[in-house]
């Protein structure tokens, strides 16, 4: 028996120097950053950045913006989109109006406009939970959409009632390009990230999980469940603004109020639920689900496939196969991809000590 531990501690001892090597912690962290913003804008080319990355790190933020508030505090909400609609038309306007405002100062804005009218809407979470909170959201849905196509003040009276990007200038510098758009949009989603890790890390934080676990108890330790559900439906519409303005400046470009449609909404809700509700990491891995495996079946369909399947046909055969995958994914794995994810971390760690 002790020459079998001893020959496993000594198969084991070379990978477990081999990791002292490895980056961990903040090194991790740092080689990532370096990556993205050194490495990734050289390398990368315009494909890439405008049909992987921005949309990418643009759904990853709103992904996050709805983690806070379903995921984190157990609110439910199908309105994502009008949060996002809202953010991306009030940061149009402030930037029309206001001759000079800065862009970062008009995304800001915008987001907070978007806050002020998640607060509102969270208003009948006081009251109703589940599901008529959730019909509640969807009311707030098509309200907004009907607002933006009806009155054209909002899109400067442009008969389609779209709005055009303006340039994206930050202290003197053009991020107009695709790689400029894909550094602005990562440094807007990465301070962002940031915030929102440590504020769930904070007392706040705590206060969120605590109503989403059993708002009951909650009341009965002194948390003010009313200030608690506000804040998490204004932090979570601020989220949702800020990455509907990157979604109609940085990566559309221009955008009308039916690009923020109940399909919008229930893409960035499959996100969360692929990814992992609660999951601060799961926002980015469910984002990366739903924009790259559209483009890894239409590579396939059009390698492997083109014979087999009409032309006309492609698109609905990848609706099909991407609604299946998902159905895979939450029968194996309900909790999310980021738990799958943490739990291979856990394997790989442990082995050759733990098979």
């Amino acid at each position: 028996m002790s020459a079998t531990i001893s020959f496993e501690l000594s198969r084991a001892a070379p990978i477990v120097r081999a990791r002292r090597w490895l980056p961990h912690g903040p090194l991790w962290w740092l080689a990532g950053a370096a990556a993205a913003f050194g490495g990734i804008p050289f390398a990368g080319n315009d494909y890439l950045f405008s049909a992987i990355l921005v949309p990418l790190l643009v759904f990853s933020l709103a992904g996050l913006g709805l983690n806070i508030l379903t995921g984190c505090t157990g609110q439910l909400s199908v309105g994502s989109a009008a949060f996002m609609a809202i953010g991306a038309f009030a940061t149009y306007n402030f930037a029309l109006r206001v001759p000079g405002l800065p862009v970062l100062a008009s995304f800001a804005l915008g987001g907070l406009v978007a806050a002020l009218f998640g607060v509102v809407v969270g208003l009948p979470s006081l009251r109703i939970k589940g599901f008529y909170l959730i019909v509640s959201t969807l009311a707030a849905q098509f309200f907004v959409q009907w607002v933006f196509v009806k009155f054209g003040w909002f899109s400067n009276y442009n008969a389609s009632g779209v709005i055009s990007a303006p340039k994206l200038l930050v202290a003197g510098h053009d991020f107009s390009s695709p790689a400029g758009r894909y550094v602005f949009t990562l440094a807007v989603v990465g301070v962002l990230t940031w915030l929102a890790r440590n504020l769930l890390r904070s007392e706040t934080g705590r206060n969120w999980m605590a109503v989403r676990d059993m708002d009951t108890a909650a009341t009965v330790i002194g948390i003010p469940i009313a200030r608690v559900k506000l804040l998490a439906f204004g932090v979570s519409s601020f989220y949702l603004g800020v990455a509907g303005a990157l979604w109609a400046f940085a990566y559309v470009g221009t955008v009308e109020p039916h690009g923020f449609d109940l399909t919008r909404s229930f893409q960035i809700l499959f996100i969360i639920i692929i990814g992992g509700l609660g999951s601060l990491w799961g926002s980015f891995i469910g984002a990366a689900f739903i924009v790259l495996v559209p483009v890894l079946l239409s590579v396939f369909a059009s390698n492997y496939l083109g014979g087999l399947i009409a032309p006309g046909n492609v698109e609905n055969a990848q609706k099909i196969v991407f609604g299946a995958l998902i159905i895979l994914f939450l029968i194996k794995e309900p909790e999310g991809l980021a738990r799958l994810l943490r739990g291979a971390g856990k394997r790989i760690r442990a082995w050759p000590l733990q098979p």
